[in-house]
């Protein structure tokens, strides 16, 4: 039986949707579930492939949002913050100009996941260049870039929970198509 802890990620969701996960959770049908629903792996493993990925996704949905310094995966997020992603920016003063730094983080368990679920984590962080907070602004943007945003983050806060509950990662062995 799962832990109210395990339920963590879902907190401010419907008690019926939690209810949901916590009954597939306990019936060890959740991760079938989600396999099932996502069952490939991305192919977007190094950083560098990160940054193209990322980088393209920007140009096409964020035109007027400035470079981006660096994009990668960061082993440290989950564990330290309990964060899948971050964006940070930090300027400084070189000779007569200002020089504004934004790198990307995206958390290392989205190294071997489904296309979704990496897409949706960097629409976030991409939203972040534009909206600081999370606000009504700041999700009508990923909507715009994702329009299942929505339903895929209440999916990966699920998978989320599954982790917390015990599961097994599930796309770990996965092979891109």
């Amino acid at each position: 039986m799962p832990s109210s802890n395990s339920l963590i990620y879902l907190a401010g969701y419907p008690q019926h949707l939690l209810a949901s996960v916590e009954k597939m959770i306990a019936g060890n049908t959740l991760g079938q579930h989600l396999l099932g629903k996502y069952p490939q792996t991305h192919a977007v493993r190094t950083d560098r492939a990160l940054y193209d990925y990322v980088d393209a996704l920007k140009n096409d949905s964020l035109r007027n949002a400035g470079p981006l310094s660096r994009v990668a995966y960061d082993g440290k997020l989950q564990k330290v913050s309990q964060a899948l992603g971050t964006n940070t920016r930090s300027s400084r003063v070189q000779g007569g100009k200002l020089k504004a730094r934004r790198e990307i983080h995206i958390a290392t368990l989205f190294r071997e996941a489904p296309p979704e679920f990496l897409r949706m984590i960097v629409v976030h962080e991409l939203a972040h260049l534009k909206e600081f907070e999370h606000n009504k602004a700041f999700y009508q943007l990923c909507c715009h870039m994702e329009a299942d945003y929505y339903q895929l983050e209440f999916e990966l806060r699920a998978y989320l929970c599954y982790l917390a509950a015990g599961g097994e990662a599930l796309w770990s062995a996965s092979i891109p198509a």
